[in-house]
């Protein structure tokens, strides 16, 4: 792995997440297995979150550890971000005192800015226009469950977001068609879907949006929920629970879907909002599964970035 910063992903070639995959099989095995794989023992990871997180933190946390590394946890207050410090002074102090930054934050071009001033890999852990390390773990989770991805359909049900965004751009990169049950008015950003759309086409694989779930969802191997109102949109939550009306992956929107489609969701869920409890808990659903991934796959990501020294590098 010759790449620094992992922010989207489209920073990665098909070969560079095939690499990430291996390296994540890897550590899963030897997890599983009870074998020590202390490869970032003495490193340091900061980890900065001002969005605040379940699976993100303690996969981040937990994975980082049993690597044999330290995972120093910053919240909103712990920084002086929010008392007017900039991005690439706070970048160019970390970059000093750790090995690699994860942050989880609001505004890409925040992420963007602190990869560019720092010596040391910048990981995405999350922002408002994309979530890759969840969709990596999402497809490679499907790689453990039907051995390949290519010419799977994912259908995405649900509003514009950021992880419908990371899947807009892997789908197209690893020959899966795409197809998107979103409601009129919650699109997602207009560049970001262009360049989905010409990628797909470069690719040769489908890219479709649907008004109506039933057509979207029609004859997909993976069906993708996700909450209808995320963090900082709660005061829109009841115009969203009315837009989406209809919208609710249920058995009954299931049966359009192939015979032995996967359920996935990135979690946390609202039961019986975006996905009814049957559906959730039922046989077809693999949530539980993914959510394991996230600190598998974000280890391979920590062991292939960090184990480099970037300071002699660059």
């Amino acid at each position: 792995m010759k790449r620094k910063d992992f922010l989207r992903v489209t920073d990665y070639t098909k070969a560079e997440i095939e690499e990430v995959f291996a390296k994540a099989k890897e550590l899963k095995d030897k997890f599983r297995k009870g074998e020590e794989t202390l490869v970032l023992k003495g490193k340091t990871l900061a980890m900065i979150f001002q969005k605040s997180s379940t699976r993100t933190r303690v996969s981040f946390e937990s994975g980082m550890f049993q690597l044999g590394g330290y995972p120093m946890y910053l919240g909103a207050n712990d920084l002086q971000l929010n008392r007017g410090e900039t991005i690439s002074d706070t970048a160019r102090v970390l970059s000093r005192m750790v090995d690699g930054i994860m942050i989880r934050t609001y505004k890409h071009s925040d992420v963007e800015e602190l990869a560019r001033t720092s010596d040391v890999p910048v990981i995405n852990g999350l922002t408002d226009d994309h979530h890759p390390c969840q969709i990596l773990a999402d497809v490679f989770t499907l790689i453990e469950k039907r051995g390949s991805v290519k010419g799977l359909t994912v259908a995405w049900i649900g509003d514009g977001n950021n992880v419908m965004n990371s899947w807009m751009e892997a789908c197209p990169l690893l020959g899966m068609n795409f197809r998107m049950g979103v409601p009129e008015g919650y699109d997602t950003n207009p560049a970001l879907y262009k360049e989905a759309e010409a990628a797909a086409k470069k690719a040769g694989t489908k890219f479709e949006l649907f008004r109506n779930p039933v057509e979207a969802i029609k004859g997909a191997d993976v069906v993708y929920a996700d909450v209808w109102t995320s963090m900082g949109q709660e005061a829109q939550n009841a115009k969203r629970l009315h837009d989406f009306k209809g919208y609710q992956i249920n058995a009954d929107l299931m049966k359009h879907a192939h015979k032995d489609a996967l359920l996935m969701h990135c979690l946390p869920a609202h039961r019986g909002e975006e996905v009814s409890a049957e559906v959730l808990d039922g046989p077809q659903s693999i949530i539980f599964d993914e959510a394991e991934n996230r600190m598998h796959l974000q280890k391979g990501i920590l062991a292939l970035h960090l184990a480099k020294n970037w300071r002699q590098v660059h």
